[in-house]
C-alpha cells in the first residue's frame, strides 16, 4: 500500500513538473521526504525552489544534500546559480569550484560535470570581462577628461546608455511592454532516478517575479522569497525599509531573514550599483546593446517575448508579487493578493503561508496562526508553516506551543541553523536556559559565522553562571561583526552583572563610535551611572534617549528617579507624570507605571518635608500602610487612590518651602560628616560577580531541572533560624522556592514572609539582642579602649546583626543598612572597621545559611576582627542633627557628589 502511495505521488510529481506548477510539485516532495529523506528528492525541491526563484530555499536544500553526500555535482550546481541570482558571485564561484574539485577526484556524471566546467568558464570569463571592461571604461574617461566638455559630455553618454541598457530588464514600466527573459537551463529533475525532459522555464503572464516593472525575484531591490522577523521569533509590526534604521540593536534589531532569498538592505541603483543585474549580466558587460543581443539570439541562452495585457497571469507569479509585497511592507497589498488566490483556490498552502506572514507582521498574530495553521491542515509537511506559526505563537508569549511548533519544524528539517536559532532564543527569552544552550551550541556548530546565535548563546551560558565561557561567546560574534550592536550591548550588560563598570563604559563607547545615536547605548550607559550613584550623568544620557525615543517608559522612569534622588522633584514628577500617560504593550512596562505612581507619591512627600526639620520626616508613619503594601507588591494602585491619603500637589509644597541657600552651602562641618559617610560606603560593598548558587543549597543537584525531578512539584524550602529570646523556638527565615513553569523553564526565586506574626517574632527577637548589647557595653566595657575587655560588645553587635539579615525584606539595600548599622555600632564603641568584606564574601547569606549566631559569628569575626582599630576618633565629628537641620539639607549632602 505504501509502495503504491509513493508510486502515484511521483507520477503526480512528474505531471506537476511537466506543467511547471512548481508550488504542488514542492508540496508532494515535502510529502515524500516526510516519509523517507532521499537525497535526489531534496535536490528535486530545490530545483522546483530555483523555479521560483526562492534562492534561500535552494542553498538551504543544496546545504542539507551536501551534508548527506559531498560529491553531489547537481547540488553544488543548483546552489552556485542560487548564490549567483542573488549576485553572491564570488560564493557562486567557491561554491562550483568545490564541486569540480570532487568530480575529478572520482567517478561522476559526465553531464552534469560538462555543465559544472561551462558554468566556471562563464564565470571567470564574466569576471575578467568586468575587469577589462572597468579598465575601458577608466581610460575612455581620463581620456575624456583631457578632450575637454565636449568629449566628456559625449563619453557620460555612453556611460550613461551603458548603465541604462544593463539595467533596462530590471527597471520595466508597463506590463504591456515587460519582456520575459529566461535562461534555458541544464537543470535536470529525477524521479527516484529517471530523468524527465529538459524543463524549460516559460511561465505565462508577466515576467515570473515581476513586480511593478522589476526584474526576476526582485521588487525594489529586494528578491522574491523574504519573510524579514525578529530574531526572538516576534513579528515586527515595521515594513523593512531600505534605509539604515540601526537594525542591529537589542531584541529589535537584528532581522532574521526566514524566507529570504537574501540578505542585501541597499536598494538597487543601476548608475552606481557593479551588481545592478545579475541575472542579465552577460549583456552587462559589453558596451554594443545589439551585438550582444545577436549574441545571446544565437547561443539560444536569453528569449525576449512580449507580454500581452490580457494573458492570465500565473498563480505562482501572483504568490511570488505577494511575497515581494510583504517584503516593501505593503502588507495589506500583500494580504489581498494572497485573497484572491485564495479565492480561487482556498487550498493553496503556500498561499496561506505568505497571508499569514502579513498578518503577523502587522501584529494581527490571531490572524497568522490560523493561516498558518489551515496551511499544516492542508499540507503537515509544510515545515514553513510550522516554523511560522511558532513565531507568531511566541510572540504572544505562548512557549510551550511555540517550542513545540519550532520543534515540529525541526522534522522536516533536521539541524536548521534557522529554527535551532529561532527555538534557542525563545527558551532563552522564557528562561529555559539549558535548552537554549544546547539549541544555540548547535546552530553555531552548523552556522559558523551566525553572530546572533553566538550572542545569544553567551546570555543563556552567564545565566547559569557560566561567565568564561559566555565571554568567549560574546567575543565570538563580535569577532565575526566588529559592528554588530546587538552583540557589543549584551557584552555591555554582561560586564554590568558583573559589577566591571570599567569594561562595560568601555563596550559604549565602542558601540557609540559605531553609532552615535543608538539609543540603547546611552541608555545602558544611564542605568549603569545610576547604579554608581552618579544621577547627574546618568540624567545627561537618558534625555539623550529621550531625545530620540519620546516615548521609551523605562528611560522617562530612569531619568525620573535620578531627578528624585538629587531632590529636582518638578523634574521628578514631570517625568513619572509623562511616563503614566503612555499607553503600553506589555506587563513589564505596566509595572513601571505602577511603580511611577508610587514614586511620584514619595516625591510629593519628601517635597513637601523639605523645608521641615528632618526630626518631623517621618515617611514610615505617615504612609499609609495600604500604600506601602501595594508598593511593595507592585500592585495597580487603583485601590490605593481610593483608600489612602494622596500627597498635595508639587506646586502647594514648593509654595510652602524651598530649598534654602544654607541647606545647599557647604561648611567645614558638612564635609566632615560626608567624608566621613563616603568612607563607610566603600567599605560596604560586595566584591562578587553576581548572585552566583550556593552549592550548599542545593548539594549534587547542577539544575533547576535537578532539583525539580527530586522533588517532583513546586516547592518552597525555608530556612530557619533559632530563637534566642523563646527557648526550643525557630524563627522562619528566607524562602527558597522553585515553580516550574509550563513544559519548559522555572522560576527560581528568593523571597521572606510578610505575616504579621513573623514581623512580631522578629520584633521581639531585635529588641532583646539590642538589651543583650545593651548590657554588654553600659558594665566594665563603657567607654573602653581596651579590645580585650570589648569581645562581649563585638559579639553582641554580630548576633543583633544575624537576626537582621535572617529577617531583613529581601529589597534593595536592606543587607547594606544591616552592615552600616554594623559598622556604626562598632565604631560608637569605639572601634573602627578599616578593611572591606573579603572578595566573593556576601555576609547576608552567612547569617541566612546558619541556623544559629555562633557559625555566622565564627564566620564574620575571622577576617573582620583583625581589621578592627580601637579608636574615638568619631567624637570629633560635628553632630549630626545640627550640622543637618533640615530634610533639604540632607537631600543636597546626599546629592553633593561632584560628577
Amino acid at each position: 500500500m505504501a509502495v503504491a502511495v509513493a508510486v502515484s505521488e511521483r507520477v503526480e510529481l512528474l505531471k506537476l513538473c511537466s506543467s511547471r506548477d512548481w508550488s504542488k510539485a514542492i508540496r508532494v516532495l515535502d510529502s515524500l521526504l516526510s516519509r523517507s529523506c532521499s537525497i535526489q528528492d531534496i535536490c528535486n525541491r530545490a530545483f522546483c525552489y530555483s523555479q521560483l526563484e526562492l534562492h534561500k530555499h535552494v542553498i538551504k536544500d543544496c546545504d542539507r544534500a551536501l551534508q548527506l553526500d559531498p560529491t553531489l555535482l547537481q547540488a553544488y550546481i543548483l546552489k552556485g546559480r542560487a548564490f549567483s541570482a542573488l549576485g553572491r558571485k564570488e560564493d557562486a564561484l567557491l561554491v562550483w569550484e568545490q564541486g569540480y574539485e570532487y568530480a575529478l577526484c572520482q567517478s561522476a556524471d559526465l553531464k552534469q560535470l560538462l555543465e559544472l566546467e561551462e558554468l566556471l568558464k562563464d564565470a571567470k570569463q564574466k569576471e575578467s570581462n568586468c575587469e577589462s571592461h572597468a579598465m575601458e571604461l577608466s581610460e575612455s574617461s581620463l581620456q575624456a577628461s583631457k578632450a575637454g566638455p565636449s568629449n566628456a559630455s559625449k563619453s557620460n553618454d555612453v556611460c550613461n546608455n551603458h548603465n541604462k541598457f544593463s539595467c533596462e530588464f530590471e527597471l520595466q514600466g508597463d506590463s504591456s511592454n515587460a519582456s520575459e527573459i529566461y535562461t534555458e537551463t541544464n537543470d535536470r529533475i529525477y524521479i527516484q532516478g529517471e530523468s524527465s525532459n529538459r524543463v524549460q522555464k516559460n511561465i505565462d503572464g508577466e515576467p515570473n517575479g515581476t513586480c511593478n516593472g522589476q526584474t526576476n525575484g526582485t521588487c525594489n531591490g529586494q528578491p522574491n522569497g523574504i519573510y524579514n522577523t525578529l530574531p526572538n521569533g516576534i513579528f515586527s509590526s515595521k515594513p523593512s525599509q531600505m534605509h539604515d534604521d540601526h537594525n542591529e540593536s537589542g531584541d529589535e534589531s537584528e532581522l532574521c531573514n526566514d524566507l529570504s532569498d537574501t540578505c542585501s538592505k541597499s536598494s538597487v541603483n543601476c548608475s552606481k550599483s557593479s551588481d545592478a543585474s545579475e541575472i542579465f549580466n552577460k549583456l552587462s558587460n559589453n558596451s554594443d546593446e545589439r551585438n550582444e543581443l545577436s549574441q545571446a539570439k544565437k547561443n539560444k541562452k536569453f528569449c525576449v517575448t512580449r507580454i500581452s495585457k490580457t494573458k492570465s497571469i500565473s498563480v505562482d507569479f501572483r504568490l511570488s508579487r505577494g511575497i515581494a509585497a510583504v517584503n516593501e511592507g505593503k502588507y495589506a497589498y500583500a494580504v489581498s493578493i494572497f485573497d484572491q488566490i485564495l479565492n480561487e483556490d482556498p487550498t493553496y498552502p503556500e498561499a496561506l503561508i505568505g497571508r499569514g506572514t502579513a498578518y503577523a507582521f502587522q501584529r494581527e498574530l490571531d490572524a497568522a496562526i490560523a493561516d498558518f495553521t489551515g496551511a499544516i491542515q492542508l499540507n503537515p509537511s509544510a515545515g514553513e508553516a510550522w516554523k511560522r506559526r511558532g513565531q507568531a505563537r511566541a510572540a504572544l508569549g505562548e512557549s510551550v506551543q511555540a517550542i513545540a511548533d519550532l520543534t515540529k519544524a525541526l522534522e522536516f528539517e533536521p539541524n536548521s541553523t534557522d529554527i535551532l536559532h529561532e527555538r534557542g532564543i525563545i527558551n532563552f527569552k522564557f528562561k529555559d536556559f539549558y535548552a537554549a544552550i544546547d539549541d544555540l551550541s548547535a546552530c553555531v556548530k552548523f552556522s559558523k559565522d551566525n553572530k546572533s546565535a553566538f550572542t545569544y548563546l553567551g546570555l543563556a551560558l552567564s545565566s547559569i553562571g557560566e561567565y568564561r565561557q559566555a565571554e568567549e561567546a560574546h567575543m565570538k560574534s563580535i569577532h565575526l561583526d566588529p559592528k554588530f550592536l546587538e552583540a557589543w550591548t549584551h557584552l555591555t550588560q554582561y560586564y554590568q552583572d558583573l559589577a566591571n563598570s570599567q569594561k562595560a563604559f568601555q563596550c559604549l563607547e565602542q558601540v557609540l563610535q559605531i553609532d552615535g545615536r543608538f539609543a540603547r547605548a546611552y541608555y545602558l550607559r544611564g542605568l549603569l551611572l545610576h547604579g554608581m550613584g552618579e544621577h547627574r550623568n546618568a540624567i545627561k544620557d537618558l534625555s539623550v534617549v529621550l531625545s530620540l525615543e519620546s516615548s521609551n517608559v523605562e528611560c522617562l522612569y530612569l531619568r525620573a528617579s535620578c531627578y528624585h534622588a538629587i531632590g529636582e522633584y518638578r523634574e521628578a514628577v514631570k517625568d513619572y507624570d509623562a511616563a503614566l500617560d503612555l499607553e503600553l504593550d506589555s506587563m513589564e512596562k505596566f509595572v513601571l507605571q505602577c511603580l511611577a505612581f508610587y514614586q511620584k507619591e514619595i516625591a510629593l512627600y519628601t517635597a513637601s518635608k523639605i523645608s521641615s526639620g528632618f526630626s518631623w520626616f517621618d515617611i514610615d508613619g505617615d504612609i499609609n500602610p495600604l500604600f506601602k503594601e501595594y508598593w511593595c507588591k507592585r500592585q495597580h494602585p487603583k485601590n490605593v487612590c481610593e483608600k489612602v491619603y494622596r500627597q498635595p500637589p508639587l506646586r502647594d509644597s514648593l509654595k510652602k518651602g524651598k530649598l534654602r541657600k544654607q541647606d545647599l552651602a557647604m561648611t567645614k562641618q558638612k564635609t566632615a560628616l560626608i567624608q566621613a559617610a563616603d568612607s563607610i560606603g566603600k567599605k560596604i560593598h560586595y566584591r562578587c560577580p553576581g548572585f552566583l548558587p550556593n552549592r550548599r543549597q542545593i548539594l549534587n543537584a547542577e539544575s533547576c531541572s535537578d532539583l525539580y525531578r527530586v522533588i517532583g512539584e513546586d516547592f518552597w524550602l525555608a530556612t530557619w533560624c533559632n530563637s534566642t529570646a523563646f527557648e526550643g523556638k525557630r524563627l522562619e527565615g528566607t524562602r527558597i522556592t522553585l515553580v516550574k513553569m509550563g513544559d519548559h523553564g522555572y522560576d527560581f526565586a528568593i523571597r521572606t514572609p510578610c505575616t504579621p506574626s513573623r514581623w512580631g517574632d522578629f520584633d521581639t527577637e531585635m529588641a532583646m539582642a539590642w538589651e543583650a548589647l545593651c548590657n554588654a557595653y553600659c558594665g566594665e566595657s563603657y567607654g573602653s579602649t581596651d579590645f580585650g575587655t570589648l569581645e562581649n560588645v563585638r559579639e553582641a553587635i554580630l548576633r543583633m546583626t544575624y537576626y537582621w539579615y535572617n529577617f531583613m525584606p529581601l529589597s534593595r539595600g536592606s543587607a547594606a543598612v544591616g552592615f552600616v548599622v554594623l559598622l556604626g555600632l562598632f565604631l560608637a564603641a569605639n572601634m573602627e572597621f578599616i578593611g572591606s568584606i573579603p572578595k566573593g564574601l556576601q555576609v547576608d547569606w552567612e547569617a541566612i545559611l546558619n541556623f544559629e549566631p555562633k557559625p555566622f559569628v565564627d564566620s564574620v569575626k575571622s577576617w573582620l576582627y583583625p581589621d578592627l582599630k580601637v579608636t574615638a576618633s568619631w567624637k570629633d565629628y560635628p553632630d549630626v542633627a545640627t550640622t543637618f537641620e533640615t530634610t533639604g539639607s540632607i537631600v543636597a549632602a546626599l546629592s553633593s557628589y561632584n560628577d
